[in-house]
């Protein structure tokens, strides 16, 4: 990191600006700038969880006791998103709390670079005692262990589900079992040694599950066998479910990625969803024993623990497996967080602002009372926790999307986009074939391109000169059909307006980059 970007992360001396924000959370402040002031923070990061994938946010069978149990004692964020969603690109905007098109990591095999700034390396300079635990994947086959940690453990890449080698500080070392119990033990050693320590610590643990190929824990295969996944209302391939779509979004469910070659017509779309919630109750025992240990070590009331996926996961949503497009159920992940001072009750405490992976480093920092850098894209949510956050200014009504193309995997186009509290407008580039636009409160499955029609009508070719035209046609010709087009010009006029007010702030007009061909 350079001189003039680790002055950027140094550590503001004036807890005050903390606590104006947090006080609520951090009900244990002493002397000011003490290590006891300071809550200790856990990160549970898992792989490819859907934001519905717990009992108690709806999943059709799938058992989580302590995820659940967590969500009544704590914050649930029910608008929670990611700004890219691809593993390594959201994992670099949530250690850098920056857009993908900033950070550089666009795919999936390129390693963040160490002179970008991460909120890690800042709480290591400021005191905490930091460890990594589980699955980086930034990087390729790097394992090797990174800026802004005391304690490394982790594996190249994707890893194993079962008998990883592991780089622990360095040292290759071989295990026998099922790595997300191994994760969890290696998170627990690691709480064990901080008992009685002075300094506060932070704990990533970042989970391997729930990416494919999914395996289960040997305890819970079978425990779900013979359940059906109700398919979701838009997977079946009939004319209404693409009426209006990119032919790309049919085109897909045939591929890899699709419900009709999925993973090369090796896997049953009822078995992969039973595998995928038996390999998520893995992760629930995590869960529970992580949170377990740190209220029998008394840590829990002085730690602020967070709990989400790096993104979501389609399954069947228009036909599609994975994650990478800018629908619903690629970009909505869990979220929840227990504050020191906080207690939900019965039921906990539900927000609906919408929080982006953006936020996680601003949100750290401050709760450890450090300044956050303008390099930060991201912005805090503690004030969010407890109370309406009313002493902010408003908060987020919209935010931008951004798929970069992968030449491994062809049938995501890239995409940038911009999600509002009701709309949702994304602008394909190269030689795809249409935008999409949803009004999300009207069609939450996302079925009814807006423009769809138009485009059928019109072409699919520079669709602002178009629409303009139409529109100065209206205007003439008047009656219904004409209102209605006016009616879409000047939504389009507003969404694509805002996509490009967000890519101006974000600095994307700025990197060509993100013309990825």
């Amino acid at each position: 990191m350079t001189k003039s970007e680790r002055g950027q992360w140094r550590r503001n001396t004036n807890v005050g600006t903390c606590l104006v924000a947090a006080c609520a959370l951090l009900l244990m402040a002493t002397a000011p700038g003490s290590a006891q002031e300071r809550p200790n923070i856990v990160f549970i990061l898992i792989d490819d969880q859907r934001f519905d994938a717990a009992s108690a946010l709806g999943h059709p069978f799938l058992e989580t006791p302590h995820l659940d149990r967590l969500i009544e004692r704590g914050v649930l964020f029910e608008n929670a998103f990611v700004t890219t969603s691809l593993c390594s690109p959201s994992r670099a905007s949530i250690l850098t709390g920056q857009y993908a098109h900033r950070h550089g990591v666009l795919d999936n095999r390129t390693r963040l670079d160490p002179q970008t700034p991460t909120f890690p390396q800042e709480l290591q300079g400021a005191g905490y005692r930091t460890a990594f635990v589980g699955k980086w994947h930034m990087g390729g086959t790097s394992d090797a262990p990174r800026p802004g940690f005391d304690r490394w453990v982790s594996f190249p890449g994707q890893g194993l589900y079962y008998n990883q080698t592991f780089n622990i500080d360095g040292e290759r070392v071989p295990r026998q079992g099922y790595t997300t119990d191994l994760i969890t033990d290696y998170a627990l050693d690691f709480l064990a040694a901080r008992q009685g320590a002075e300094e506060p610590f932070l704990l990533y643990v970042s989970h391997k599950a729930v990416h494919a190929s999914f395996r289960a824990a040997e305890r819970h295969v079978g425990s779900y066998a013979g359940k059906r996944y109700p398919p979701p209302p838009t997977m079946a391939n009939r004319h209404d479910n693409y009426e209006g779509k990119p032919n790309w979004v049919e085109a897909q469910r045939r591929s890899w990625h699709g419900v009709d070659g999925l993973y090369d017509n090796t896997v049953d779309f009822q078995q992969f969803a039973v595998d995928y919630a038996e390999t998520m109750r893995g992760v629930d025992d995590s869960v529970g024993r992580i949170v377990g240990a740190l209220e029998e070590q008394g840590l829990l009331d002085r730690t602020l623990l967070v709990f989400t996926s790096d993104n979501g996961f389609q399954f069947g949503e228009h036909g599609l497996i994975d994650k990478r497009t800018m629908y619903e159920a690629s970009i909505r992940v869990p979220l929840v967080v227990l504050a020191p001072g906080f207690e939900g009750g019965a039921g906990g405490l539900r927000r609906p602002e919408m929080i982006l992976n953006l936020d996680f480093a601003p949100t750290f920092l401050e709760a450890a009372g450090l300044e956050i850098p303008s390099t930060v894209q991201g912005r805090s949510f503690l004030g969010l926790i407890e109370g309406d956050g009313a002493e902010r200014s408003p908060w987020r009504d919209a935010f931008l999307y951004e798929y970069f193309w992968e030449r491994a995997f062809p049938q995501t186009p890239t995409v940038l986009g911009v999600r509002t509290d009701r709309y949702k407008f994304m602008r394909f580039h190269g030689i795809w074939d249409r935008y999409e636009l949803y009004d999300l409160e009207a069609d939450p499955d996302e079925r009814n391109n807006l423009l769809g029609e138009f485009i059928t009508r019109h072409g699919a070719g520079n669709v602002e000169t178009r629409l303009a035209v139409a529109a100065r046609n209206a205007r003439s010709e008047g009656g219904e059909a004409a209102a209605e087009v006016l009616e879409l010009k000047a939504l389009f006029d507003r969404l694509s307006g805002r996509l490009d007010e967000l890519l101006d702030q974000a600095g994307a007009l700025e990197k060509p980059n993100w013309q990825v061909p």
